[in-house]
């Protein structure tokens, strides 16, 4: 399969969709659809790896997987079969990133960002000196350093006081909303039935993405699925069609986005690809 169309991202070409996980790790923001159970049953090991070589071979090249020892050890099966996706990780926070880090670099991954949720709750909290020190531990690691945040204003401030940041993982959605001082869904286990993107957040997360120069890998571009809440299954690619577009007309040339994939009753993967390929040329 071809190749989706490419970006010069940090020096290396890459993809402008790459593929997250959270399906994978049964993360489901549209429990009345599908449930992060159900994504779980689905997503053996097995499952999981042969969905690896399927986004390989629908013309992706990079990956945003959660470092977890499951995926650690199917990601380095995928590379002893011959798999080339570039990786571009975020930390798994049941482990200090001090004792993670080492088994990231093990599979050498393109980038590693700072966690979105440990960024905005250590922002809540004032630690920035913790996440100064967290930045500077993947500095020292030779990666690529990117920002992961759900929050406007923390891309704000991390260009107004120069964070050493390479790049940006932003939400589309403010999901901190209501949830201040609330951990990761990896560490409490909670489900994100309460979870409720505003539609009218992602216009204010497209205007930080074209005022900064820095490059960003957007995601929860779908609203993590809720924009098809009120369709039915044979309307869900239109719809998906319909906001992989505004999102492209409204980030940089340069930036990147990430749409997880939920392979159980579509080839979800092969879809999105098609789509970026007709919008994108």
């Amino acid at each position: 399969m071809t190749m989706l169309p490419t970006v010069d991202f940090l020096g290396r070409q890459l993809t402008r969709m790459i593929v997250g996980d959270n399906p994978q790790t049964g993360h489901s923001y549209i429990e009345d659809i599908t449930t992060g159970t159900e994504m779980k049953a689905f997503y053996t090991p097995e499952k999981v790896l042969e969905t690896l070589f399927t986004i390989q071979d629908a013309g992706y090249n990079a990956i945003l997987p959660l470092s977890t020892p499951d995926n650690l050890r199917i990601l380095k099966e995928f590379r002893r079969q011959g798999g080339k996706l570039e990786i571009i990780f975020q930390p798994y926070t049941a482990e200090s990133l001090e004792e993670n880090l080492p088994k990231m670099m093990e599979l050498e991954p393109f980038g590693i960002y700072h966690q979105g949720t440990t960024t905005d709750l250590l922002s809540e909290q004032g630690d920035f000196d913790r996440i100064h020190a967290n930045l500077a531990l993947l500095r020292r690691a030779g990666v690529k350093v990117g920002l992961g945040t759900h929050v406007p204003e923390t891309v704000q401030r991390s260009e107004a006081e120069g964070w050493d940041v390479d790049f940006y993982l932003f939400c589309m959605y403010n999901a901190r909303r209501g949830r201040v001082g609330e951990q990761s869904g990896f560490i409490t286990g909670k489900p994100k039935t309460h979870l409720v993107f505003r539609p009218e957040d992602r216009f204010d997360a497209y205007q930080v993405v074209r005022q900064v120069q820095k490059p960003f890998i957007a995601y929860k571009i779908l609203a993590g699925g809720q924009i098809f809440y009120g369709h039915q299954p044979e309307e869900f690619p239109a719809v998906a069609e319909k906001f992989i577009r505004e999102t492209y007309e409204n980030i940089k040339p340069g930036d990147l986005t990430c749409v997880g994939v939920f392979q159980r009753d579509s080839d979800q993967a092969r879809t999105n690809a098609e789509i970026v390929r007709k919008l994108l040329g």
